[in-house]
């Protein structure tokens, strides 16, 4: 079979003419991805804080419910349209066409936020999530199109991208966290003659300064990625009705995860979160097909996913607020933005990134299967909301030190590497070639729920009551527990389904 411009041969020599042997294209996502997730990062350090901070403070004073709701239905958003912009970037525009659009929309999305109205609010991150959902599913399928299905490279390459997300994501949160918050760049707003009140706005403006470079970045580099990410053929026929459908797919579970925000009646919809993946495992892993029990192989990890997003996603908010009002903020005399705690995850994933890369090299063939390193980012995951519940308690007797929340990152990313780059490796090896970005869209969509379910989780943050709020994390890290055995048990069967793909 010919290969496609997107699927590279499998008689062709590979490409290692980029960083670290890897191929050239790779450095052009690596560093789109950066600016991109500087935006994303740099917006949602202040997000929550922003919601709940008093309007005399420039903020919109929402209870910590609402804002949790707001916030996890738009992360949810930002993930849940990459199904509907992995189908267009599939059938339509093209990988390559699809983040150059998506790009520019997000920048217009950040932009928009650095208005202070309600309106330009609630349209900022309108923007923000649809163009988001036309760039991210596409350009880690541009990084799996790199790569051939058998190629050892893969998750190292994988790892690399991941850490490139995370340089974005730690640069962020200093350079927006201070323009919102520092009280010296307030001072230098009341020198320009602005209102200080207003420094929140300068805070999302520079997230779209971010979304820019990148997109600089990425057409200076496009010759790199020459080979992958085309749209069809012109004389093949375009799907409109499908699109019709994935949309209108969306607007219906979209509605659907409102009504159960704002009718109590409708709670019972978020248990459809875990109850129809689990449908979806059992129904095609008893099929005969080998690419349909493939596809029960990527519910299952998508339902892992869900999981550890729901707990993970929450360092935005549960772990914001808890570094915002009840951690010491006060380094040697100088007071630090609590937005800087956003960049303290990145800080790990820069260092242990490179470390789980060699790792997965080194070991070659005898490296943990895919599920079985899901299975060890859930388990970490557990242990870092188990460490929480002994901060919890302590804030009774005031500020704890910001050693807590170092200590909780380093173990989510631990769990963190164990999974995500990983996941993205994995659903682009068990995608049909057709429907790569398709996978991709699936694979978000699970990111999408988790992040809805950390928002709804979030709502229930208390900084008044130590013994509740610790009781908070612990139920969390005993559901977290409960499902990391159930994976365990499950890793055997699994591999089956995936038909000898690791």
């Amino acid at each position: 079979m010919t290969p496609t411009p997107s699927s590279p041969s499998a008689t062709a020599a590979p490409d290692s003419s980029g960083i670290f042997g890897q191929p050239r294209g790779l450095t052009n996502l690596f560093f789109t991805e950066l600016w991109e997730r500087f935006g994303y990062y740099g917006m949602r350090a202040l997000l929550t804080l922003f919601m709940v901070a008093p309007i005399a403070k420039g903020g919109l004073e929402f209870g910590t419910k609402s804002a949790g709701l707001i916030y996890g239905t738009y992360t949810m958003s930002v993930y849940m349209l990459s199904i509907p912009g992995g189908f267009i970037a599939d059938n339509f525009l093209g990988a390559r066409a699809a983040v150059l659009w998506g790009g520019v929309i997000i920048a217009a999305g950040y932009f928009t936020l650095a208005f202070h109205s309600m309106t330009a609010f609630y349209i900022g991150l309108t923007l923000v999530a649809c163009g988001t959902g036309l760039l991210k599913p596409n350009i880690s399928t541009m990084v799996g199109a790199l790569y051939s299905r058998e190629d050892p490279r893969r998750d190292a390459g994988f790892s690399i991208f991941y850490m490139g997300i995370n340089v974005g994501a730690f640069l962020a949160p200093l350079i927006t966290g201070w323009l919102a918050q520092s009280d010296a760049f307030k001072a230098i707003l009341v020198d320009w003659g602005f209102n200080p009140a207003r420094s929140w706005h300068w805070g999302f403006g520079a997230a779209g300064v971010g979304m820019v470079i990148g997109l600089v970045v990425y057409l200076l580099q496009l010759h790199r990625l020459a080979n992958v990410g085309h749209p069809p053929a012109a004389n093949q026929p375009r799907p409109w009705g499908k699109l019709l459908g994935v949309l209108v797919g969306a607007v219906v579970l979209f509605g659907l995860v409102q009504l159960s925000d704002t009718n109590p009646n409708f709670e019972w919809i978020r248990y459809g979160y875990v109850v129809l993946p689990i449908l979806a495992i059992i129904w095609f892993g008893t099929r005969n097909d080998p690419d349909l029990k493939r596809l029960a192989a990527i519910f299952v990890f998508s339902l892992a996913a869900i999981v550890f997003w729901a707990i993970f996603e929450q360092a935005g908010s549960t772990i914001q607020l808890f570094g915002d009002q009840l951690t010491n903020t006060v380094i040697f005399g100088y007071k630090f933005p609590s937005a800087w705690f956003q960049s303290v995850n990145s800080i790990w994933v820069i260092t242990l990134s490179p470390v789980f890369a060699w790792l997965w090299v080194r070991l070659g063939d005898r490296q943990p299967s895919s599920p079985m390193k899901f299975t060890i980012g859930l388990f970490f995951l557990t242990l870092s909301f188990l460490l929480m519940v002994p901060a919890a308690k302590l804030t009774a007797q005031g500020l704890v030190s910001p050693l807590w929340i170092v200590a909780v990152f380093f173990l989510q990313t631990i769990g963190e590497l164990c999974l995500s780059p990983v996941g993205l490796s994995t659903m682009t090896k068990l995608a049909p070639a057709n429907f790569v970005g398709l996978v991709m869209g699936i694979w978000f969509l699970a990111a999408s729920l988790g992040n809805k379910l950390a928002g709804v989780l979030s709502g229930e943050f208390t900084a008044t009551d130590a013994p509740a709020l610790a009781a908070f994390f612990e139920k969390q890290a005993l559901w977290i527990g409960i499902a990391t055995l159930a994976l365990f048990a499950v890793v055997p069967w699994v591999k089956k389904l995936m038909g000898g793909v690791r």
